[in-house]
């Protein structure tokens, strides 16, 4: 039994899974048997999103491994489990810097060991950076797990903080996935200026219905380099987080609601054009599946429709497997895959070198 644990680039929850998984590589086989979620509170996102010093992310540290480690207890004993009964815990922390060579999650691992007396596989990125990868994306490997089919390219789509893609057909060695770019996370920084801090998101985008496209606005954002960059790739706070939201609040705060419709549409810009560049004349696709925050938003479902037609885009519950849960399933499998020593990166995604066995273990 394996427990994966994710709050990632988002601030709103820590998302925690059980999982019964059995073998490694190609014969690996995943079933979840609980999945909770515990949000942030409104402090809490402050504090990680003002924490820009080494006094500030040590004491974030060890704060978020108590919530990991009572996330991980949650989940355990929803499935009926005791903490004795789990051979791993894969934490993949808090993001707080994603950047070209470097990448850090906070979230103390042996806090989380200490709590629950379970050994805890954490901090996935580093070895892929230090092989000379991005550290992202990492959930292509469970994409090919859970979703592949036989004859079939199949594109999960996540929208969290930043999007990603991952296409996955019969082999491993053909996956293709990147970051397309933006998600939620410069939306969700503009609802929490309008807002002042007592919204975090915009639920069923009924604060951007009420705007209208900044055409001359979203075509500058189009032009950010990041979207020029050809895969492997990977984004965070610093392409598309409170800084650049920050800029755009003072110039367009005057009309918020104009501002987080054009986010939206920014959203689905970008992602449709990554498909158009990237995607699409390398792949012949049976579907666009659709998981992570934004694929709740209306309004980016309606538009990544309307912009990939004829392709259909499906939420991914339709594969039968439920999609707040399926990013900590990951890191529950990247765990396991560790404790086997098999190697979890995709080389062709990250742009690692080599295939490396990731995570660090804490007995």
């Amino acid at each position: 039994m394996v427990v994966g644990l994710i709050s990632g680039t988002s601030v709103d929850a820590i998302e925690a899974v059980a999982c019964r998984i059995r073998g490694t590589g190609p014969s690996v086989g995943l079933e979840l048997l609980s999945h909770v979620s515990q949000p942030f509170t409104p402090k809490l996102t402050r504090r990680v999103l003002q924490a820009d010093s080494a006094r500030a992310l040590c004491a974030l540290n060890f704060v978020l491994g108590e919530l990991f480690a009572d996330a991980a207890l949650a989940a355990i004993a929803l499935a009926g489990l005791r903490p004795s009964q789990v051979d791993a815990i894969g934490s993949h922390g808090q993001t707080v810097a994603h950047l070209r060579g470097a990448t850090m999650q906070v979230g103390e691992a042996s806090v989380i060991a200490e709590r629950t007396g379970v050994p805890v596989v954490s901090d996935f990125r580093t070895r892929d950076v230090a092989a000379g990868g991005e550290g992202a994306p990492l959930v292509p490997y469970a994409d090919w797990v859970l979703f592949r089919k036989p004859g079939e390219a199949r594109a999960l789509q996540n929208i969290g903080g930043i999007a990603n893609v991952s296409i996955v057909s019969s082999r491993l060695q053909d996956t293709l996935a990147f970051d397309t770019g933006p998600g939620n996370m410069l939306l969700d920084a503009v609802v929490r200026e309008l807002t002042k801090g007592r919204q975090h998101y915009d639920r069923d985008g009924k604060l951007a219905r009420k705007g209208e496209i900044l055409v001359p606005l979203l075509r500058k954002l189009c032009g950010h380099p990041f979207l020029k960059r050809a895969p492997p790739r990977s984004a965070g706070r610093d392409q598309f987080g409170e800084s650049l939201a920050a800029v755009l609040w003072k110039d367009f705060g005057d009309r918020p609601h104009d501002l987080l419709a054009t986010l939206v549409a920014f959203t689905v810009e970008a992602t449709a054009q990554a498909y158009e560049k990237w995607v699409l004349p390398r792949r012949r696709l049976s579907g666009v599946w659709l998981s992570g925050g934004g694929s709740r938003n209306p309004l980016i479902v309606a538009g990544l429709k309307a912009r990939l037609h004829p392709l259909p885009v499906l939420p991914l519950d339709t594969l039968g497997f439920p999609e707040g849960a399926k990013e900590a399933a990951c890191f529950a499998l990247l765990a396991s895959e560790h404790l086997e020593g098999t190697p979890q990166n995709i080389p062709a995604a990250t742009g690692a070198r080599r295939r490396v066995v990731l995570g660090k273990l804490t007995p």
